[in-house]
């Protein structure tokens, strides 16, 4: 699941004037820009934070609940993350428990799902994946974001449709609320997904997600990630640590 954002400082500029309104009112702000200049200025500031962030580790805490008629079943891994700007990210399994159906077909495969997601441009939140178009502004809490609706342009297993919201200063995808643009099983008859972004040191990485699959012969799947605590490496302090 990737993260975005783009140009224009005298838009940048208008935005801030923008946020520091609607905070005093306790409301968003009417919008003055265009879906497509917020998600220009939205993988504009993406590309910088990007250049700056070296290296970063967290742990993460994934868990899977399975209710139906036939069985409750769940399960949990715990996986260390390692970012680098140079090799991209690793991932390694520390802990595992409960279900084995569970952690081999959901946990393990969802893991593998985001080693191959991290190499392809197919699934970035981008003008060529997606169209876009703005909705309105709303608070994340203390924040005002712009709220665009997005659905997919290509049959890619990887993208989605739903609302996104986008930090107003910053630019920065702070939450999705979605469902899969494709589905991947006659089995399933809907799945939801909840995705927050927090900010950390000066970047916005992953927080929380959660998804719902409903089955369409009875029963209910919640798969929830806990991205943890970040251990952030950038270019700034690895020049204030050569000094």
């Amino acid at each position: 699941m990737r993260d975005i954002v783009l140009a224009s400082r005298c838009s940048a500029v208008l935005c801030g004037l923008m946020c520091a309104a609607s905070l005093s009112a306790q409301a968003p702000a009417v919008p003055s820009l265009t879906a497509s200049q917020i998600v220009t200025e939205m993988q504009s500031r993406n590309h910088a934070r990007r250049s700056q962030l070296r290296h970063y580790h967290s742990v993460r805490h994934y868990s899977v609940e399975y209710r139906g008629y036939a069985m409750d079943i769940a399960a949990a891994m715990a996986v260390s993350v390692d970012y680098d700007a140079a090799s991209g990210m690793t991932f390694t399994v520390i802990s595992e428990n409960g279900s084995r159906l569970l952690v081999n077909k959901v946990l393990k495969r969802l893991v593998e799902s985001e080693k191959d997601v991290q190499d392809h441009h197919s699934a970035e939140l981008s003008p060529e994946n997606y169209s876009f178009s703005l909705v309105g502004t709303d608070m994340v809490g203390e924040r005002p974001a712009y709220v665009l609706a997005v659905a997919p342009r290509t049959d890619n297993k990887y993208l989605y449709r739903g609302k996104i919201w986008i930090d107003c200063s910053e630019f920065a995808l702070m939450r999705i609320e979605a469902e899969p643009a494709r589905n991947l099983s006659f089995w399933i008859s809907s799945t939801t997904i909840h995705h927050d972004f927090e900010r950390t040191d000066g970047f916005w990485l992953p927080a929380s997600d959660r998804s719902e699959t409903r089955v369409r012969v009875g029963g209910r799947a919640v798969l929830k990630i806990d991205y943890g605590t970040y251990d952030i490496v950038s270019a700034a302090s690895l020049t204030v640590s050569a000094r």
